[in-house]
């Protein structure tokens, strides 16, 4: 399945088209296995699209988040970095060797639920990064 095929039913569902740029960008963040800078998806899109300027890549990143097909993580030194938006995850980040570790979001659903219940809020969107040091830095 190619990605077009994969996400083009998403956009159309809320009303919008798959474009030439949100289609590179896709591509890129969906082959890449992890998280890249905004600069890292422009780099890479560029080979696929030579026309593409770095502004349309922020623009476009910005309304791929807001639809839900890329989510925002924050990286070891505090930027933000997009995903394809797979599954509800997040992530501790060790402070020394910036080793990267997925935890899965069931596993702290519960504060989730918890939070939602004292401050009234109904949590739509979030991610959380924690930071310390890996087991072999300790």
């Amino acid at each position: 399945m190619s990605c077009a095929d994969e996400y083009a039913p998403q956009l159309r569902a809320r009303g919008y088209r798959m474009t030439p740029q949100r289609l590179a960008i896709l591509h890129v963040l969906h082959h890449s296995g992890g998280h890249l800078s905004p600069v890292g998806v422009y780099e890479q899109a560029l080979e696929e699209l030579p026309s593409l300027t770095e502004t349309t890549v922020y623009r476009t990143l910005e309304f791929l988040k807001e639809n839900g097909l890329v989510r925002t993580a924050l990286t070891g030194s505090g930027h933000l970095a997009y995903e394809i938006a797979r599954h509800e995850h997040h992530h501790l980040i060790c402070r020394a060797c910036g080793m990267e570790m997925e935890v899965d979001h069931t596993l702290i659903k519960s504060m989730y639920q918890t939070l939602e219940a004292a401050s009234g809020y109904k949590l739509t969107d979030s991610h959380l990064t924690f930071f310390g040091l890996c087991s072999s830095c300790q």
